[in-house]
């Protein structure tokens, strides 16, 4: 047999990259672009070149968030790329300018009236900076022809935002129509619209357009949640609450937070346990909503089950269930129905004018990703229903799940309308993956600005000499620092592994362990007779409560550890198992940026989320403890 012929590490390279290539046509087979031709110009970062069948209109979009292909190319079915983010691409220049920035900026601390904003700043009311809309149609269309027009309009819409505004100028916003789609199904199904955004940004994730939109073409209800109130101090969380009802008076406005305890099924963790505590933790805010939804319907739907079931699991919450009363607890659960949609789903429907069809309210979820639409759901169920998670984009495709048999919820996929906002501050809200990011350091350095990263994270400068003062941060010296501590380290060169930092310390911010939080106009000078409103109060209480309830949940968790610990030990059969289940937990851990690796230094990490210390909780946000 002859032998083969060597080749080098370069052709060995070549050949990997033509495999991949191959695999990317198949990935965008069957993909629809809406307002751009397919192209096949990729690159290593993934990044695609489309060019829109318009003379006068060219644009460049980075395709993010790619899935694995479950049938072969030119094989019709399932598409799971359907959905991707489509953001505009940056150029290399662009991105190499704000590296060098980021390398030679002298960090200065920004004071906190410079971080109020006001919403006409961000969206300008009344200019073209709206969100598509279904255009008209009527049953005589074809499906093709529906499609056809639709792509159109968007292409239009696309071409009317970048002939007034540079691309500089805008925001990262969802140039995939098909995500569009998603939004335009759940608006129309729905009877009243749930806006949720995050307290700490709440602005950013307010489109006006869309207000107007719902409440005057539409003619329908919308509740503004102000979800994630543990990460915001009261006093600015009451501020933002009448600056919206000022400015948007046909709005009801709620405040809402919900998330997981700490181990949210301990008996996965043992498979032999006595006990079990409840695994989502009681949410703030079910019972506005309720009220907000009563005063709405006025009577017209009966809400008496869903009152109930609020009250049901604010008694059961915390409670130690037996196994006798386990499976009677799941039983009452599982009277959560989803109805998984499909693509006729999609189809034309048109905005239905029969409010509260069999008597049933359906509640529309609607905003930006990483607010907490998912989060939102699993707190006002009781349990996990929806799969959540902190990368944007991960709810692909609306499915809607029954509270109460007269209560239908419905979750849509995050969409992120055009904006002015800077995108420093986009990423730091969760807006765009981090794991995407090209350059991550000038976002680092915006944190920086607002809150005292260095001190919060007890970082040293780099080029720190003993006995001498401490030279100026730059925001590439906090990455640095940061890496130094946690012991990221470059593969080949053993170097400082910069930009794993940076996303680490982005990471942090986006979870809320490093807050920054936006402020409305005038919040500074009035910010004493905020502090002293009476809903202050009542939101400190809610939030001190809270924050005992997961303590004490903490401590109940850790107790039972220790008592399986104990029965483990005394059985050979059940310790074999523990040995079992650990070997699997470290096959499936992920990488975790607030966990050094064996080979860095010893050094203490920041407090876990829903672990930060009661005493100096807002001392991230910025505030007077800084």
């Amino acid at each position: 047999m002859p032998r083969k012929r060597p080749f080098s590490a370069k052709q060995k390279k070549k050949q990997l990259q033509d495999k991949r290539e191959r695999k990317r046509q198949g990935f965008q087979d069957g993909v629809r672009s809406s307002s751009n031709s397919r192209s096949g110009s990729h690159d290593r970062h993934e990044e695609h070149t489309d060019t829109s069948d318009s003379e006068s209109f060219s644009l460049q979009v980075r395709k993010l968030n790619q899935q694995p292909q479950l049938r072969k190319p030119g094989e019709r079915g399932y598409d799971p790329n359907r959905y991707r983010l489509h953001f505009e691409r940056e150029s290399r220049e662009e991105v190499e300018r704000r590296k060098k920035i980021a390398r030679e900026k002298i960090l200065e601390p920004v004071p906190e009236i410079e971080t109020e904003v006001d919403i006409e700043d961000v969206y300008k009311t009344g200019s073209v900076l709206d969100f598509p809309k279904r255009p008209p149609w009527n049953y005589q269309m074809s499906k093709d022809q529906l499609l056809a027009r639709e792509e159109k309009c968007f292409r239009e819409y696309l071409e009317n935002i970048y002939s007034t505004f540079q691309p500089n100028q805008l925001s990262y916003f969802e140039h995939n129509l098909e995500t569009w789609r998603q939004l335009w199904r759940v608006l129309e199904m729905s009877d009243i619209v749930l806006l949720i955004t995050d307290i700490r940004h709440p602005v950013i994730n307010f489109s006006p357009a869309l207000y107007e939109f719902v409440t005057k073409q539409m003619k329908r209800n919308l509740i503004l949640v102000l979800n994630k109130i543990d990460l915001a101090p009261p006093a600015l969380v009451v501020a933002w609450k009448y600056y919206f009802k000022s400015r948007f008076p046909e709005i009801h406005v709620i405040c809402f937070t919900s998330y997981p305890q700490q181990d949210q099924d301990p008996s996965a963790v043992f498979k032999k346990r006595r006990k079990r505590r409840k695994g989502w933790s009681t949410a703030m805010g079910p019972n506005q909503l309720l009220s907000s939804c009563e005063t709405i319907t006025a009577g017209k739907v009966d809400l008496s089950s869903w009152k109930e079931k609020i009250e049901r699991d604010a008694a059961g919450a915390g409670l130690l269930l037996d196994d006798s009363e386990e499976d009677e607890e799941d039983d009452r659960s599982m009277t959560v129905l989803v109805e998984h949609q499909t693509d006729v789903a999609m189809e034309g429907g048109g905005i239905s004018q029969e409010l509260y069809k069999d008597g049933i309210l359906t509640i529309g979820c609607v905003g930006f990703p990483n607010v907490g639409k998912s989060s939102l759901i699993n707190g006002l169920v009781g349990r996990k229903v929806v799969s959540v998670s902190r990368t944007p984009g991960h709810t692909k495709y609306f499915q809607t799940y029954f509270l109460t048999p007269a209560v239908k919820l419905c979750d849509c996929p995050g969409l992120i309308f055009p904006s002015l906002v800077d995108r420093k501050q986009q990423i730091l809200a969760g807006i765009y993956p981090i794991s995407q990011i090209q350059e991550p350091y000038t976002s680092v350095g915006f944190l920086a600005n607002r809150i005292p990263v260095q001190a919060l994270l007890k970082l040293r400068h780099p080029d720190a000499e003993h006995g001498k003062p401490e030279p100026p941060w730059c925001a590439w010296d906090v990455c640095e620092a940061w890496a130094e501590k946690r012991g990221y380290k470059t593969a080949k060169g053993a170097r400082n592994d910069v930009y794993r930092a940076a996303n680490s310390l982005l990471r942090l911010a986006v979870d809320g362990r490093l807050c920054v939080c936006m402020r409305p106009t005038g919040y500074t000078s009035q910010k004493a007779m905020w502090e002293h409103h009476p809903e202050t109060a009542e939101i400190a209480a809610l939030q001190e409560a809270h924050r005992q309830e997961d303590k004490q949940g903490s401590a109940e968790e850790n107790e039972w550890e220790e008592e399986e610990e104990d029965e483990i030990s005394s059985s050979g059969e059940e310790e074999d198992e523990e040995k079992d289940r650990d070997a699997d937990e470290e096959g499936e851990e992920e990488e975790e940026p607030l966990s050094a690796p064996k080979s860095g230094p010893s050094q203490s990490a920041p407090p876990r989320k829903g672990k930060l210390p009661t005493q100096n909780l807002f001392a991230l946000l910025g505030e007077d403890e800084c």
